[in-house]
């Protein structure tokens, strides 16, 4: 498994060499820092810990402080990887050069909330007859049993909150990867907002 804690910037358009536009997202990569290492023997399972974005000691208080070691400044985002691919050891970077062979990418972060919202919107029900005198338009419908028990059973689809919830994209593929801006372009769409936290991997399924 190889992967890292990145950044989304935003989405532009590329054009390749027949001028065919793609349009991708910009994922912002700066160097991971290996936080720890877990090994089979100490821990059960082989794993790395990296972490971005520097914190002022100032603002640590010592529970979370402790977990860093001494060559180490605390971070904002910490993230662990299972059963990772390149040998590191604690104070390593990693880059984006940990993904220059890989062609697709399997993107996690938090998607956009969009607050409560009727069935039509959040489970894309058709609703009912638009027509002149329908009393039936945008609702849900009956929910409940005409017998016993008598009550909505469980996971029937209403409205409710919407959005803000961990969401993974598999398969977006690479489009480019520049390593003097740190950026990596995918093909696609990637959940959540602007300057929003991600976890990318290279794809299981590819």
């Amino acid at each position: 498994m190889k992967g890292l804690i990145a950044k989304k910037v935003g989405m532009t358009q590329v054009f390749d060499e027949n001028g065919n536009l793609t349009p991708v997202t910009v994922i912002q990569v700066e160097p991971n820092t290996v936080v720890a290492t877990k090994t089979k023997e100490a821990n059960g399972y082989d794993a790395v810990v990296l972490g971005i974005d520097d914190l002022k000691e100032s603002k640590v208080n010592k529970a979370y402080k402790g977990q860093f070691p001494e060559n180490v400044s605390p971070k904002r985002h910490l993230k662990e990887f299972r059963d990772f691919e390149k040998e590191v050891a604690v104070g390593d970077k990693v880059g984006l050069e940990l993904f220059e062979k890989t062609s697709f990418l399997d993107v996690t972060a938090t998607s956009k909330g969009k607050g409560f919202q009727g069935v039509m919107k959040r489970w894309g029900f058709h609703g009912g007859r638009a027509t002149h005198g329908s009393k039936f338009h945008r609702e849900a419908g009956g929910t409940g049993n005409c017998t016993t028990p008598g009550h909505s059973m469980k996971n029937i689809k209403m409205a409710g909150r919407m959005g803000f919830e961990r969401v993974t994209v598999q398969n977006l593929k690479i489009v480019k990867i520049d390593s003097d801006l740190n950026v990596v372009l995918v093909r696609g769409a990637v959940p959540g907002v602007k300057n929003c936290t991600l976890i990318i991997k290279s794809a299981v399924k590819k």
